[in-house]
């Protein structure tokens, strides 16, 4: 394939038809399910190789592996590709397809983005690879790699608006966001790799960083206020020292908030910090350390200008902006959270399809949920039986531990310790004395409450399976007079015992009520 060609502009773009499928039919079970694929990623800095699987709409990383090989060192002054790093790029590629072959994946789809595509021998390195490994390097432009990142965005954010920002080691993309989709879309280079290589010292790089970045924003003419997503690996190791710096508990950077403030706070304490210490801390490569120091000075710059109303990081981008590119409208539409879930249950709960049944027989419990709740209480009941592998001792905490640190999209942070809390509860009566208690605080009281109440429900609501589509009854509660009333099928009644009924009476302690049974026939 010619490296210059748009992969975009083909019908099945990167991949070919295999990925998704011929099926548009979302009711089909196996239209939920990602035909596992490889994607490798040659940047400036680093080349990747990501496999994905599980879920469709939210794909989960198989395998994921990066080397950094600084193929773009070098590149302003000499125009090539750095020796050295092209030849470890090139070793890393052959791993990777030996990988690929030894998984019984398909080939590899490979993109290359600013080092090879701006290199004169960028051309040659392709034929090498080709040659060398069998992987075909799609060179894309800037503004394809812009596009690409912003629809990753979309993978973990269905209908999101405002700026996304993807920093490589050669070159930094914008990308508009709104209602969904992808609108205006920039390059620059802004690289921390190219970055280094700008003579005249700090002086010179702040003026320079300074003019590029306010023709970014006469180019992109973005109002102020907007949402900041923060897509590469520089605004990820910022983001995680920034966590450090706040001794910030939960080190899940997908979703991960900064505000102005926080990245100027952060400037400085990388400014005066053992660099080597704090890479150790925090699990930063020595390459990517090195970087650091002038890829936060460009976020600051770029925070100051741009003025956005919060900073969101983004573990997804290029690869992820892949998979979204062939996905049919429909399941784009998806909640990625939801869809994860229901793959999760399909593949691991004992009853797989009790999770419904579970969510219409909890929801009465919570009349003044929101939509945005609503979907957390559902989640919850499709993970709810996901865990029962784990030793009884230990359930309540690997379930915590599943919430909070999984790999799921569409979550902020204070969800995941609600849905780790909700979790915790459906094994356990008690969180007290708790590993963590840190991360609860995330929660307010009023938050605490309807976690433990969702998970005292669901811990109650598990005794009653009748079958995976049959629901055992319904709960009535009214408020204003604390009476909760299970109404109980009356072909359930014999799953209802003593230990039913404990759990019924814990569930009415936690919400401040009285519990009563009533059995219909």
């Amino acid at each position: 394939m010619d490296g210059t060609k748009d992969p975009a502009a083909d019908d099945w773009g990167f991949f070919g038809p295999r990925v998704f499928g011929e099926s548009q039919s979302l009711s089909d079970t196996a239209a939920r399910a990602l035909s596992r694929v490889g994607v490798v990623d040659v940047g400036s800095n680093s080349v990747r190789l990501v496999v994905f699987d599980g879920a469709a709409r939210s794909p989960a990383y198989f395998y994921n592996e990066k080397i950094m090989c600084a193929l773009g060192a070098g590149l302003s002054e000499t125009g090539r590709l750095n020796p050295e790093g092209r030849m470890r790029a090139l070793a890393a590629l052959r791993r990777f397809a030996a990988l690929a072959r030894g998984m019984s994946i398909p080939p590899l789809t490979a993109v290359a983005t600013a080092a090879v595509r701006e290199a004169i021998d960028g051309p040659e390195f392709c034929e090498e690879v080709l040659h060398e490994t069998g992987v075909v390097l799609h060179v894309i432009t800037g503004e394809e790699e812009a596009r690409l990142s912003a629809q990753g965005v979309l993978l973990g954010w269905p209908g999101s608006y405002g700026l996304v920002c993807d920093v490589g080691g050669s070159s930094m993309e914008l990308a508009d966001l709104a209602d969904g989709k992808v609108g205006r879309r920039v390059t620059s280079p802004l690289g921390p790799l190219k970055l280094k290589e700008i003579k005249g010292g700090q002086k010179a790089l702040t003026a320079h960083i300074a003019k590029v970045i306010a023709d970014l924003h006469d180019e992109m003419e973005h109002e102020t206020g907007m949402r900041l997503f923060l897509v590469g690996g520089s605004w990820r190791a910022i983001a995680r020292i920034d966590m450090e710096r706040r001794d910030y508990p939960l080190t899940v950077l997908h979703e991960y908030r900064m505000t102005a403030e926080n990245v100027s706070l952060t400037r400085e304490y990388i400014g005066t910090a053992d660099l080597a210490a704090l890479k150790s801390k925090c699990a930063i490569s020595e390459d990517r350390m090195v970087l650091v120091p002038i890829a936060v000075q460009v976020l600051d710059e770029l925070v100051r200008v741009f003025e956005p109303k919060d900073i969101a990081v983004s573990s997804y981008g290029i690869r992820e902006g892949m998979l979204y590119e062939q996905m049919p409208p429909a399941l784009r539409e998806r909640d990625p959270l939801i869809e994860a879930c229901r793959f999760a249950e399909a593949k691991d709960a004992r009853l797989p399809g009790f999770g419904n049944v579970l969510y219409d027989f909890v929801l009465p419990l919570f009349p003044n949920a929101d939509w945005q709740r609503r979907r957390i209480i559902r989640a919850a009941c499709l993970l709810h039986d996901v865990s029962w592998r784990a030793h009884p001792d230990y359930r309540a905490e690997v379930c915590f531990d599943n919430a909070t640190r999984a790999n799921l999209g569409g979550l902020k942070h204070v969800e995941r310790v609600f849905l780790g809390m909700a979790l915790l509860h459906r094994y356990s009566s008690r969180r007290e004395s708790s590993r963590y208690e840190k991360l609860f605080s995330f929660l307010t009281e009023e938050e605490t409450r309807e976690a433990e109440v969702l998970g005292r429900a669901m811990r109650l609501g598990a005794m009653l399976w009748l079958g995976a589509h049959d629901a055992p009854g319904s709960f009535k509660w009214k408020p204003q007079k604390k009476q909760l009333q299970l109404i109980l099928q009356g072909r359930a009644r014999p799953l209802f015992g003593e230990v039913a009924q404990a759990r019924l009476n814990n569930l009415a302690t936690a919400m401040g009520a009285t519990a009563t049974v009533t059995i219909v026939d």
